[in-house]
C-alpha cells in the first residue's frame, strides 16, 4: 500500500492552495459555519484533488492526484490516477480499497476508518461538523481564505487537528490540512468542485474482480 493510503484511511484529509491573493479579514465563526452548512446541505460533491501527504519521521513526502465523490450520508470514492491507479470505495458501512495494478483488494469496515470526520467524511454529513468538533478561527496565515481549527471531540492518535480554508465569498471548503500525534500531516487541493443534487448509486458499491487477491483491512 503506498504511503500516503494510511493517512488518507487514518486521518482527516484536505487542503488546497494557499494563492497569492491578499488575506482576509478575521472571520465572524457563526457566519462562517451558517455558510458552510448552506452551501453544503446538497445530495453530492464532485471534484478533482492533489494529495501530498508528509511523514515527518521519516522526512519522506508523498503526492498524488485523482478525483473524489463524495453523497451523504457517509459515502464515499475516490479514483487515485498518479502515481499509482487505486480506488477507495465507502458506502457508508463497508470500506474496499482496490489495487488494479496489483490485483490486489482491501476490505474493512467504513466507521472503523471514516468515523467522527476522519478521512474527509464531515463533508458527507455537514449537518454533524458542530457536534464532532471544537471549531475556532485559526491563525491567518497571509492567504486568500477564512481559516477554520477543528478539534475532534473524540480524540485520536491518527487525527489531533484539522485546519480549513473556507472561501468567504461561496462558503466552499477549498482547503483542510489534517495533522496526526506523530506531526505528520496531509494536504490535499480540491479544484473543479461541483455540488449535485444527485449522484449515481455505482459510484458508491463495489463488486470485488474475480482472481484478485483480498485482505482484511481491520485485521
Amino acid at each position: 500500500m503506498p504511503r500516503f493510503i494510511p493517512m488518507l484511511l487514518l486521518a482527516a484529509l484536505l487542503i488546497g492552495p494557499a494563492g497569492p491573493a491578499a488575506a482576509v479579514a478575521t472571520p465572524d465563526l457563526d457566519k462562517v459555519l451558517r455558510g458552510i452548512e448552506a452551501r453544503y446541505d446538497v445530495g453530492g460533491i464532485e471534484a478533482r484533488f492533489v494529495q501530498t501527504s508528509t511523514l515527518k519521521a521519516m522526512d519522506i513526502t508523498d503526492t498524488a492526484e485523482g478525483r473524489i465523490w463524495i453523497r451523504r450520508p457517509g459515502q464515499m470514492r475516490w479514483e487515485y490516477e498518479r502515481p499509482e491507479r487505486q480506488v477507495i470505495v465507502s458506502d457508508g458501512v463497508q470500506l474496499w480499497v482496490y489495487r488494479p495494478d496489483d490485483r490486489q483488494v482491501m476490505v474493512g469496515s467504513a466507521p472503523s476508518f471514516f468515523g467522527d470526520g476522519r478521512g474527509a467524511s464531515f463533508l458527507a454529513d455537514i449537518g454533524k461538523l458542530r457536534s464532532q468538533f471544537e471549531i475556532a478561527p485559526a491563525p491567518d496565515d497571509g492567504g486568500p481564505y477564512h481559516r477554520l481549527e477543528l478539534i475532534p471531540h473524540d480524540k485520536q492518535p491518527d487525527l489531533v487537528r484539522i485546519v480549513l480554508g473556507v472561501d468567504p465569498e461561496r462558503f466552499t471548503i477549498e482547503t483542510v490540512t489534517t495533522f496526526n500525534a506523530y506531526g505528520d500531516r496531509t494536504e490535499i487541493e480540491l479544484h473543479d468542485v461541483q455540488f449535485r443534487e444527485r449522484l449515481d448509486d455505482a459510484l458508491f458499491r463495489f463488486e470485488i474482480p474475480e482472481g484478485v487477491e483480498i485482505l482484511q483491512l481491520d485485521q
